[in-house]
Protein backbone atom coordinates (compact mmCIF):
# COMPACT_ATOMS: atom_id res chain seq x y z
CA UNK A 1 0.00 0.00 0.00
CA UNK A 2 1.28 3.02 -0.82
CA UNK A 3 1.59 5.99 1.95
CA UNK A 4 -0.88 8.84 1.57
CA UNK A 5 2.09 12.02 0.83
CA UNK A 6 1.67 15.60 2.46
CA UNK A 7 2.35 18.63 0.33
CA UNK A 8 3.58 21.22 1.99
CA UNK A 9 2.79 24.57 -0.01
CA UNK A 10 5.50 27.28 0.90
CA UNK A 11 4.01 30.80 0.64
CA UNK A 12 5.70 34.44 1.21
CA UNK A 13 7.17 37.30 -0.89
CA UNK A 14 10.36 37.17 -2.44
CA UNK A 15 13.46 37.16 0.48
CA UNK A 16 10.94 35.61 3.23
CA UNK A 17 12.68 32.29 3.61
CA UNK A 18 10.69 30.04 1.49
CA UNK A 19 13.98 28.03 0.05
CA UNK A 20 15.82 28.02 3.38
CA UNK A 21 12.94 26.23 4.65
CA UNK A 22 11.86 23.89 1.86
CA UNK A 23 15.79 22.86 2.14
CA UNK A 24 15.29 22.24 5.68
CA UNK A 25 12.19 19.86 4.73
CA UNK A 26 14.04 18.50 1.77
CA UNK A 27 17.31 17.39 4.32
CA UNK A 28 14.00 15.30 6.13
CA UNK A 29 13.40 13.52 2.65
CA UNK A 30 10.69 15.92 1.30
CA UNK A 31 11.30 16.45 -2.65
CA UNK A 32 11.60 19.91 -2.97
CA UNK A 33 10.40 21.57 -6.41
CA UNK A 34 11.22 25.07 -7.02
CA UNK A 35 10.08 27.03 -10.07
CA UNK A 36 13.35 28.88 -10.25
CA UNK A 37 15.65 26.36 -10.31
CA UNK A 38 13.65 24.08 -12.96
CA UNK A 39 13.50 27.81 -14.84
CA UNK A 40 17.31 27.74 -14.53
CA UNK A 41 18.05 24.09 -15.05
CA UNK A 42 15.95 24.23 -18.15
CA UNK A 43 17.61 27.96 -19.57
CA UNK A 44 19.69 30.11 -17.16
CA UNK A 45 19.53 33.06 -20.10
CA UNK A 46 15.68 32.70 -20.04
CA UNK A 47 15.38 32.37 -16.34
CA UNK A 48 18.06 35.05 -15.83
CA UNK A 49 15.73 37.78 -17.73
CA UNK A 50 13.40 38.39 -14.64
CA UNK A 51 10.83 41.23 -14.70
CA UNK A 52 10.42 40.84 -18.59
CA UNK A 53 7.06 39.17 -20.38
CA UNK A 54 9.25 35.94 -21.71
CA UNK A 55 10.61 35.25 -18.24
CA UNK A 56 6.43 35.60 -17.11
CA UNK A 57 5.82 32.84 -19.87
CA UNK A 58 8.43 30.71 -19.17
CA UNK A 59 7.50 30.33 -15.17
CA UNK A 60 3.71 29.35 -16.69
CA UNK A 61 5.04 26.67 -18.76
CA UNK A 62 7.32 25.30 -15.97
CA UNK A 63 4.71 25.38 -13.43
CA UNK A 64 2.36 23.30 -15.56
CA UNK A 65 5.56 21.24 -15.51
CA UNK A 66 5.87 20.94 -12.12
CA UNK A 67 1.99 20.47 -11.48
CA UNK A 68 2.52 17.03 -13.64
CA UNK A 69 5.59 16.28 -11.52
CA UNK A 70 3.46 17.24 -7.91
CA UNK A 71 0.65 14.60 -9.23
CA UNK A 72 3.66 11.97 -10.20
CA UNK A 73 5.19 11.98 -7.02
CA UNK A 74 1.85 11.81 -5.09
CA UNK A 75 0.92 8.85 -7.07
CA UNK A 76 4.51 7.57 -5.75
CA UNK A 77 3.28 8.43 -1.98
CA UNK A 78 6.01 10.88 -1.91
CA UNK A 79 6.24 14.04 0.56
CA UNK A 80 6.87 16.97 -1.72
CA UNK A 81 7.34 20.69 -0.39
CA UNK A 82 6.85 23.49 -3.56
CA UNK A 83 8.83 26.30 -3.66
CA UNK A 84 6.31 29.32 -4.83
CA UNK A 85 5.35 32.42 -3.72
CA UNK A 86 1.61 31.61 -3.92
CA UNK A 87 0.54 35.23 -3.54
CA UNK A 88 -2.37 34.67 -4.86
CA UNK A 89 -5.86 32.81 -2.63
CA UNK A 90 -6.87 31.74 -6.00
CA UNK A 91 -3.54 29.82 -6.89
CA UNK A 92 -3.24 28.43 -3.25
CA UNK A 93 -6.89 26.85 -3.69
CA UNK A 94 -6.15 25.30 -7.03
CA UNK A 95 -3.24 23.75 -5.45
CA UNK A 96 -4.93 22.39 -2.46
CA UNK A 97 -7.70 21.14 -5.05
CA UNK A 98 -5.05 19.15 -6.95
CA UNK A 99 -3.37 17.61 -3.67
CA UNK A 100 -6.91 16.89 -2.25
CA UNK A 101 -7.98 15.35 -5.50
CA UNK A 102 -5.20 12.72 -5.81
CA UNK A 103 -5.73 12.04 -2.09
CA UNK A 104 -2.93 13.98 -0.24
CA UNK A 105 -2.91 16.36 2.42
CA UNK A 106 -1.64 19.78 1.80
CA UNK A 107 -0.12 21.70 4.59
CA UNK A 108 0.07 26.01 3.77
CA UNK A 109 3.11 27.85 5.62
CA UNK A 110 3.32 31.15 5.26
CA UNK A 111 6.67 33.33 6.18
CA UNK A 112 5.60 36.85 7.36
CA UNK A 113 8.56 38.83 7.39
CA UNK A 114 9.26 42.87 8.10
CA UNK A 115 9.93 44.76 5.00
CA UNK A 116 13.52 46.02 5.87
CA UNK A 117 14.35 42.88 6.64
CA UNK A 118 13.10 41.33 3.34
CA UNK A 119 15.21 44.16 1.56
CA UNK A 120 18.54 43.27 4.01
CA UNK A 121 18.00 39.52 2.69
CA UNK A 122 17.29 40.29 -1.00
CA UNK A 123 20.04 42.36 -1.23
CA UNK A 124 22.27 39.44 0.75
CA UNK A 125 20.74 37.18 -2.26
CA UNK A 126 22.00 39.09 -5.50
CA UNK A 127 25.61 38.84 -4.05
CA UNK A 128 25.46 34.85 -5.44
CA UNK A 129 24.31 34.07 -8.40
CA UNK A 130 22.03 31.52 -9.36
CA UNK A 131 18.27 30.40 -9.64
CA UNK A 132 17.35 32.31 -6.33
CA UNK A 133 18.92 35.50 -6.94
CA UNK A 134 16.55 37.37 -9.09
CA UNK A 135 17.05 41.20 -8.67
CA UNK A 136 14.41 42.31 -6.71
CA UNK A 137 14.85 45.54 -5.50
CA UNK A 138 12.71 48.43 -3.25
CA UNK A 139 10.59 49.12 -5.92
CA UNK A 140 9.60 45.62 -6.99
CA UNK A 141 9.12 44.31 -3.43
CA UNK A 142 6.78 47.17 -2.78
CA UNK A 143 4.84 45.93 -5.87
CA UNK A 144 5.04 42.27 -4.57
CA UNK A 145 3.73 43.14 -1.08
CA UNK A 146 1.20 45.52 -3.03
CA UNK A 147 0.01 42.64 -5.03
CA UNK A 148 0.28 39.38 -2.51
CA UNK A 149 -2.82 37.97 -0.81
CA UNK A 150 -2.19 37.47 3.06
CA UNK A 151 -3.61 34.33 3.81
CA UNK A 152 -6.31 34.42 6.50
CA UNK A 153 -8.51 31.94 7.56
CA UNK A 154 -7.18 29.30 4.81
CA UNK A 155 -5.98 26.43 7.02
CA UNK A 156 -1.98 28.09 6.98
CA UNK A 157 0.35 27.75 9.81
CA UNK A 158 2.22 31.61 10.27
CA UNK A 159 5.93 31.64 10.66
CA UNK A 160 7.27 34.99 12.01
CA UNK A 161 11.20 35.43 12.42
Amino acid sequence: MVKTSTVVLMCGVAGSGKTSYAKALEAEGYVRLSVDEEMWRQDRELASRFGTPEYFDFTVVVERQLRIRIVELMAEGRDIVVDLSFWSRQRREEYKELVTAHGAAWQLVYLEVPRDELLRRLELRRLHAGPNSAPVGPAYLDKFITGFEVPSGEGETVIRP
